[in-house]
């Protein structure tokens, strides 16, 4: 079987050629004053903003924990070194409080002051950082 090429490229030339249509060009957007590495921590999904399970939610809640923005910063830095690390299921330390997130999702899945945690044990985590 022998291709016969016309020298079209895309769909979207041989449209152009034969239908009279413009071909569709993709929008370039600009992105600012992003450096490089903010621009690669999007494109791996580094840049998502921590949230809160229902269940860490209520953690907080029943135990009268409010995060300050640095302790919140903190937190969301936590996660993104755990990521960068290639850690699931992270214990961040920030301050006296513990956070179990799972880190693909960005989730804090429970919370609690460290003096809670009996007998200073966590489980089912694979890594661990101290902010």
């Amino acid at each position: 079987m022998k291709v016969q090429t016309n020298g079209f490229h895309s769909l979207e030339q041989v449209q152009g050629e034969y239908l009279g249509q413009k071909p569709k060009t993709p929008a370039v957007k600009q992105q600012g004053s992003l450096s490089f590495q903010d621009i690669l921590e999007r494109a791996a999904g580094l840049d998502r903003e921590v949230r809160f399970s229902k269940h860490a939610s209520n953690r907080l809640s029943t135990r009268n924990i409010e995060l300050t923005d640095g302790q919140m910063e903190r937190l969301q830095e936590g996660t993104k070194k755990a990521q960068a690390k290639g850690i699931k299921d992270s214990l961040v330390l920030v301050d006296s409080l513990a956070f179990i997130v799972n880190v693909p999702s960005s989730t804090v899945v429970t919370a609690m002051e460290q003096s809670e945690a009996q007998e200073n044990i966590f489980t089912n985590i694979d890594g661990a950082v101290i902010i």
